[in-house]
């Protein structure tokens, strides 16, 4: 099986910050092997084989998240070179008459969006960790894996790759790194959504920490970082 090239962040960079987030949540990073390696069995000798020249280098990508403010962010969306859409991002920017260029998906809230997308030719990375065992054994073998690039947040192994990142929003932007995006954009992006659970905000701050350190790496700011970045705790982050 081949695998786009994918640059970025090296796993053994990723790996302390990583293990932070697991002992931060309490979750069992042999689960997250598991599932890495149940995604990697049902990969087929067709795997990512349409994704090899797969490069947004010098392209400016609009990393779109979920948020209700999507909607009134379209304009930034049409700015954009490429849409790299986090969940059920893709969904609002279809119904707003707007492609996607890829998909990022724990196959949580899109499952079907992202079957329709392989089908006409679109990327998705397909996400796994400990607790959506049941999501990729139910929805991998039904998708048109030429267009799938499956990831995971533990050592990459196989045609399983790793660009970075926890959430599907913050995964999506270091993917759109990892392939050589010359800018960053963030329309539908809400860190303070009073309507998400306990662990949904707690998932939001390391969405903040990973961007925040992002930037550094990349030696970008990003908008969607502004006015908040003194009151990030960068603490755990290597910067």
């Amino acid at each position: 099986m081949s695998r786009p090239a994918i640059g970025g962040l090296p796993f053994e960079t990723w790996k302390p910050v990583y293990e932070r987030i697991l002992a931060d949540f309490g979750y069992d990073r042999d689960a997250d092997e598991r599932a890495r390696d149940r995604l990697q069995s049902l990969c087929t000798d067709n795997t990512a084989t349409a994704l090899d020249s797969l490069d947004l280098g010098g392209r400016r990508v609009a990393v779109a998240g979920g948020a209700e403010r999507l909607r009134d962010e379209l304009d930034v969306v049409r700015s954009a070179d490429t849409v790299v859409a986090a969940s059920i991002a893709a969904d609002r920017l279809r119904a707003a008459g707007i492609d996607v260029d890829c998909l990022v998906t724990d196959l949580d809230g899109s499952p079907d969006t992202a079957r329709i997308l392989m089908g006409e030719g679109t990327p998705v990375a397909v996400h796994a960790h400990g607790d959506n065992i049941p999501a990729i054994q139910r929805h991998v073998p039904t998708f048109d894996q030429q267009w799938m690039l499956p990831t995971t947040q533990a050592e990459p192994a196989g045609v399983v790759a790793n660009p970075g990142g926890f959430t599907d929003g913050d995964r999506a932007a270091f993917l759109a790194d990892a392939l050589g995006a010359n800018t960053l954009v963030f329309p539908g992006w809400a860190f303070d959504d009073p309507t998400v659970t306990a662990e949904k905000r707690r998932k939001l701050r390391w969405a903040e920490r990973l961007l925040l350190w992002l930037e550094h790496r990349r030696g970008e700011q990003f908008a969607v970082l502004d006015g908040r970045r003194s009151g990030i705790d960068s603490a755990q982050l290597p910067i």
